[in-house]
């Protein structure tokens, strides 16, 4: 694995390199992704059974897309006990997290009959897309949907791709009935994307669509925002851990092998020392190849010479996962204005909080954590200002508001609010 001393060429090169990794630089793929939708759009059931059939290999009809109770009851059947416990478990402390970002609808009246507000309203239906392929991913269910249930979502719409069978992993329904999803549709891709979007004779659509996925999936989500809303544009996961000890730097390099995996630190010998452990990890690991090329082509050991060169590049490379491995860890996360989810101290890994803690998964990557958030509850609510007056109130300041209308030659407005007050003027 690389070593490279920290300095404004290498951080300059190593931005320039992560940000390949974004699906806004795929853009060979969006026609394909836009034939997609089209077709979808316009053909609706036929072409999702079409685009099902071609890239699944699973031939659906209006009668077996979505997957039936008979379906859910067989994959408690399949799924281990012990399995069972754990998301049950998990799924009680991503409850719990997520009912303290729970908010209600708020009014504030003056004497003079002022009254302002907000009324907060939980979205009637969302789409969550749940991955399948090279691994399955209950903890995404979990991720994706307790919050929108503690949002007060009233229906929630799954989509996951189906294997050859026309079946969904027994681990994925499972989660998916502990959570709450009220349907369950087989169909995965940029068609399950458009299917939420637009609506099909058997899939509903949807208000906003949550949930991380291929680049064909996020060309897709990109695709019809506006038509519905997204939570993110996500990229492959990444992780940056900030040690002057022992760090591990492999767990997010197994997804795919565009996932990133940086090591930051000022100790020349911890950085050999994780260099030379790689290949004896590699050696153990199930998914090597995919974490070999993960780390040949997006993984990096950067050596700085202090600390505050450290917080600064974790910084600018505003990672979706940051582990702190230092002597103070709450004193350097104190300095980190940008990362997903940071996880302090030598027994807070990363998996973690991808299967267990309680806050959210689903993070903001490419460097989109300097704006982003991770998802939660306020994904799945919006919000009205409410707003009344009394004539009192609006007496007092009626030419203000004439004044500023005027300024923007917006007469009609200034009239609106002049004609009330003309008889007095």
């Amino acid at each position: 694995m690389r070593i490279q001393k920290l300095n404004s060429d290498t951080k300059k090169n190593l931005l320039e390199d992560l940000l390949k990794r974004s699906p806004n630089n795929y853009g060979q793929y969006e026609a394909s992704v836009k034939e997609i939708l089209d077709k979808v759009k316009e053909e609706k059931d036929a072409a999702v059974f079409a685009y099902t059939a071609k890239f699944d290999g699973a031939e659906l009809t209006a009668d077996t897309i979505e997957v039936t109770d008979a379906e859910i009851e067989e994959a408690y059947a399949q799924v281990d006990d012990t399995l069972l416990t754990v998301i049950r478990k998990a799924k009680d402390n991503i409850e719990s997290y997520h009912a303290k970002q729970r908010q209600n609808s708020w009014f504030d009246s003056k004497p003079d009959g002022t009254i302002l507000g907000q009324k907060i309203t939980p979205l009637h239906r969302v789409g969550v897309y749940v991955p399948g392929g090279k691994a399955v991913y209950p903890s995404s269910v979990l991720m994706n949907v307790m919050p929108a249930k503690v949002a007060g979502v009233d229906e929630i719409i799954m989509v996951t791709p189906p294997g050859k069978n026309g079946k969904v992993s027994p681990n994925t329904l499972v989660a998916a009935k502990e959570a709450g999803v009220n349907k369950i549709y087989k169909v995965g891709g940029a068609q399950a994307i458009a299917a939420l979007a637009y609506g099909t004779e058997s899939i509903p659509k949807v208000d906003k669509i949550v949930g991380p996925g291929n680049i064909y999936v996020a060309l897709a989500k990109k695709a019809v925002y506006g038509h519905v809303s997204i939570d993110s544009i996500a990229g492959p996961s990444e992780i940056l851990v900030v040690a002057d000890e022992t760090a591990n730097l492999l767990s997010q390099a197994e997804h795919d092998e565009l996932a990133s995996a940086i090591l930051v630190t000022t100790s020349e010998k911890l950085a050999h020392e994780v260099s030379d452990q790689v290949d004896g990890f590699l050696k153990e690991l199930s998914r090597a190849e995919i974490i070999s090329k993960s780390l040949d082509n997006y993984g990096y050991i950067l050596l700085a010479d202090t600390m505050e060169d450290v917080i600064d590049v974790a910084n600018e490379i505003a990672s979706e996962h940051l582990e702190i491995q230092t002597k103070n860890p709450f004193e350097v996360m104190t300095k980190i204005r940008n990362a997903g989810a940071i996880f302090i101290g030598e027994y807070a890994s990363e998996p973690l909080g991808d299967y267990f803690a309680g806050p959210n998964h689903i993070l903001p990557t490419n460097g989109t954590a300097k704006f982003f958030s991770p998802l939660s509850v306020d994904d799945f609510i919006k919000k009205s200002s409410i707003i009344s007056y009394s004539r009192e109130a609006l007496q007092k300041v009626h030419k203000d508001i004439e004044s500023f209308a005027k300024a923007e030659q917006l007469t009609a407005h200034a009239n609106s609010i002049h004609v009330r007050f003309e008889e007095e003027d």
